[in-house]
């Protein structure tokens, strides 16, 4: 009885303090049948990479929280998996999160990530795009949230929960059904 009631109070303070982890949002999200928002950000390569590059191709723009943590690794190794499928779509894969380049580049060395991770520390693409911010003591997390863009430079689809292990097939899913 007492595990019940100190489990059940335990319970409470999170719900109420959110165990340290609050979210804030940008502002809010990029619409569906809006004109996406242009960008410039470092890729791991440290050179800058911007939405307009990718004109004429479907962009898959994903935010996720932090380099080399489980639910993003198995999101990214699905998209790296995948990545014929995304080039025969004409599509391209774009990951955007808080880290740094150095931060990305020993990501991408350790897991041999052929697409765009994005280093967006100071958040303004984050921001732009209306992605939550959360924290967690000083550190700092992009909600994970994707938007699809079309080759016109629309957004077609956003988002804003994903399921890790199956986003990707849902991503090109959806890229097929607006093809048709």
């Amino acid at each position: 009885m007492r595990k019940a009631m100190w489990f059940t109070v335990i319970l409470g303070l999170v719900a109420v303090c959110g165990y340290g982890i609050k979210a804030h949002a940008a502002s809010d999200a990029v619409q569906v049948g809006a004109t996406a928002p242009n960008f410039t950000l470092p890729s791991q390569e440290d050179k800058p990479v911007s939405l307009t590059d990718y004109k004429g191709k479907w962009v898959v723009l994903y935010f996720y929280p932090k380099d080399q943590t489980t639910g993003c690794t198995i999101e990214a190794h699905n998209f790296q998996r995948d990545m014929s499928k995304y080039d025969a779509a004409n599509a391209v894969v774009l990951g955007v999160s808080l880290d740094t380049v150095e931060g990305h580049k020993a990501w991408c060395a350790k897991d041999t990530f052929s697409f765009k991770l994005l280093a967006d520390p100071d958040h303004k693409v984050v921001d732009l795009y209306g992605v939550p911010v959360m924290t967690h003591g000083d550190m700092k997390f992009a909600q994970r949230q994707t938007y699809l863009i079309s080759p016109k430079g629309k957004v077609v689809k956003y988002w804003p929960k994903v399921d890790v292990q199956t986003h990707s097939e849902e991503v090109l899913a959806e890229i097929a059904a607006e093809k048709k």
